[in-house]
């Protein structure tokens, strides 16, 4: 897509309809039709815009301001801003709970990860995240019943979102990078953008089972709704690794016609 000013993070409604790509350098959001290409709104969010996310219906999207410690909530049937939520020091990236009722925005210049009820836009907790530094990004598993955190050294919290009690703390390559919970899978990815490799943690025993070594600097790491297969953009080398989740090897390496890839959204597995 052509005239998305410094596109850093992305996602994808689920029925591959609707783009949304924040600007790191602008603060501005596109919302771009997939189909054709063509730019539905700009709307700007602040200075600076870091993570994006689509709600599961498809009615909204939410934008991180890391320098107004704000995220903004997008009506995507209006395509206009709808209220700025002031949620903590320099947010990150924003998840929501499977059913959508919820958004989780990691705080990377704190310690925890806050909680907005979409119903009302507002930030009704803060979840404490102890073990990592600056909070980064992160997923969901168990039925949205445990939350999985990136941080911004090498480290993954795990938490269980029932009584917001974190379970394990699990070291990982060094940097900042993407996670992500793989579909109907038994596996946990994550990137390591100061390092050359892709971490797979066992979702049960919340153990590193496997380290793939993909290039310099993975950062976003999401897997195919099947399942099957994790794609990992490799920012150093200009390509995405696939790697298939069943034999945990990589079966190719894909050339990205841009520099620096950052981010990968895939239809209906945001």
């Amino acid at each position: 897509f052509e005239g998305l000013t410094s596109a850093h993070y992305d996602a994808v409604s689920n029925d591959g309809k609707i783009l949304v790509a924040g600007s790191f350098t602008t603060g501005e959001v596109f919302i771009v039709n997939v189909e054709s290409g063509k730019k539905l709104a700009t709307l700007s969010v602040g200075n600076a815009t870091q993570g994006v996310n689509i709600s599961p219906d498809g009615d909204w999207a939410m934008a991180v301001a890391p320098n107004g410690g704000t995220v903004t909530a997008i009506n995507l049937r209006t395509l206009k801003i709808a209220k700025t939520i002031p949620v903590g020091k320099v947010p990150h990236n924003v998840g929501f709970s499977p059913h959508g009722r919820l958004a989780y925005v990691t705080l990377q210049g704190g310690t925890g990860v806050a909680v907005i009820d979409m119903k009302s836009l507002t930030k009704i907790k803060e979840i404490p995240v102890p073990g990592i530094i600056g909070p980064h990004n992160l997923d969901f598993s168990d039925h949205g019943a445990v939350m999985w955190v990136r941080d911004i050294l090498g480290r993954v919290a795990v938490v269980d979102l029932k009584t917001d009690k974190e379970l394990a703390v699990i070291a990982v390559g060094r940097g900042h990078a993407g996670i992500d919970v793989v579909p109907g899978g038994r596996y946990v990815f994550t990137g390591a953008i100061a390092d050359n490799v892709v971490d797979v943690i066992d979702r049960k025993t919340m153990k590193v089972v496997k380290r793939i070594v993909v290039g310099e600097g993975p950062h976003g790491v999401r897997a195919s709704t099947d399942g099957h297969f994790v794609y990992a953009d490799v920012t150093q080398t200009n390509k995405v690794a696939v790697i298939d989740t069943r034999t945990l090897k990589i079966i190719k390496q894909i050339p990205t016609k841009g520099s620096n890839p950052f981010w990968i959204a895939i239809p209906g597995h945001d």
